[in-house]
This record gives C-alpha cells, structure tokens and sequence, in this order.
C-alpha cells in the first residue's frame, strides 16, 4: 500500500475517534483542523518529493548496488547545447539517460537523432512541460504523455517505458495515468539545481558529496553552466573510477516496450 493510503486511512480514523470523543466526552472540534493540516502538509510534501514514492514507485536509487556506477540523466531536452554535453559523454566514454520533451524533440528532431545514435538512452518528459502539469486532467496528462511516446516511436521506432515529471511533481491524475499506460517513474536522489543556482562551483560541490554507488543524478541538457560542470564532474569520475551507465542498467529495468 503506497503512503497516501496510510495517510487517509489514518486520517480518517483521527476524524472517526474526534468525533466520538467530542459527542461522549465534550472534546473540541477544532482538533479536526489539526487533522486537517497535517494530511494536507504531506500530501502536498509528497507530490513534490519525488524521493517519498507518496502517491507511485518511483524509482530515485539503486539502493543495493555496491558497484562504482551510478546514472546521470538530463531533463528538457533536446537542445543546442545537448551536442556539447553528448560530445563530453563520448570523450569520456560515459552513457546516461536524456528525458526528452515532445515540443524540443520537433525542433531539434537531428539531435534528439543523435542522443539515440549515440546509445544513451531516451525517457518520456511530456509534450510540453508545462506549469501546470500538476492540475491537469487524468485524460489531459495521458495525452501529453503519449503524444511524446508516439514522437519518439517515430524517430527511432522504440516507444519508452520511462518516464520523469516535469518538475518531479505526482499527485493522484498523473499516478493514475502511468499505472494506465504502465510507465516506469524515474527519480533521482541527486538533485545539481543547475537551473536555480549560477555559481559553477555551487553546482560541483551540491552534486559530488552526494555521489554514492547507485546515485541518479539530475542535470538539464540546455544550459552553457551545465556544460562547464559537467565537465568537471566526468573527469572526477574517470579519476576515481566511477562510472556513468544509463538509468535502465543501473536499475535493471526495460527502457523501451518489446
């Protein structure tokens, strides 16, 4: 039973015995709001929280691999800059995972040609990435997921198994809708910030006391910082012999349908 289910239950039964006890013993109502507070609290922490697999698996780690490999994964492409980080890639001879996004892979549809080429492997990141992925309908998410599955089996003839949410938000109508098209979710527990922090060095530092045996790292494809990073990080790797594989062998999992 995934961890909404417990919380609702739980909620419930705090509702069931307030009530009880403020008919038989005169107990305030207003603890309700407590109740009230503390489901809304985690269940908003856990659509956002990819890493609490609240409302779906979500799979953020291989948790059981002593091996010195880990995935790096790149969100919101493909882009211009996507040709720099593949070229890195080559010349250390590292592969990852890009999470590509339906409108990107229309207008740079020769790079998203090269990710594949290359033997990286290609996830589902939505049509459109939009903001307000979090409010859509079941029907309106299933829809921006499979219009980019079927632009993608277009391409290279291979309709993905994995997917990562914009934003790593889940909530009720997206779990809905990857159990109904049976997407493999794909987390990190590696977060770089390489869209929110500016200082190269800042970005370097969160990522590399966070790498361990397993680690999914979070990058996107589409910025010069990202590049200039990533960089830095490959040759850290090569150096301690730690190495980048895609996402599906780390975690054993189909990255395309047979």
């Amino acid at each position: 039973m995934l961890k909404h289910k417990y919380i609702w239950i739980i909620s419930l039964l705090s509702v069931f015995i307030i009530l009880v006890c403020n008919y038989y013993y005169d107990v305030s109502l207003s603890y309700l709001f407590i109740v009230f507070f503390f489901w809304l609290g985690l269940t908003s922490w856990g659509s956002f929280d990819i890493r609490l697999n609240y409302f779906i698996k979500a799979y953020s780690k291989n948790t059981k691999t002593l091996d010195q490999k880990i995935a790096l994964t790149f969100d919101d492409g493909p882009h211009p800059i996507t040709n720099q980080v593949l070229d890195l890639l080559d010349k250390y001879e590292f592969k990852a995972t890009f999470f590509c996004i339906g409108k990107q892979i229309e207008m740079y549809p020769d790079i998203f040609k090269r990710i594949h080429e290359s033997g990286h492997t290609i996830g589902n990141h939505t049509y459109s990435h939009t903001s307000k992925m979090g409010f859509l309908s079941k029907k309106k998410i299933i829809q921006e997921i499979t219009i980019c599955n079927q632009m993608i089996v277009d391409r290279i003839g291979k309709k993905p198994k994995l997917y990562r949410p914009p934003f790593g938000v889940i909530n009720p109508d997206i779990a809905l809708a990857l159990n109904e098209l049976k997407m493999d979710v794909i987390g990190w527990n590696v977060r770089s910030l390489d869209t929110i922090l500016t200082n190269e060095h800042a970005i370097l530092n969160r990522v590399l006391p966070r790498i361990n045996p397993g680690s999914i790292v979070l990058f996107h494809d589409n910025s010069e910082r990202t590049v200039r990073v990533l960089e830095q990080l490959l040759h850290f790797m090569k150096h301690n012999q730690i190495e980048s594989v895609t996402v599906d062998e780390l975690l054993n999992l189909e990255p395309y349908e047979n």
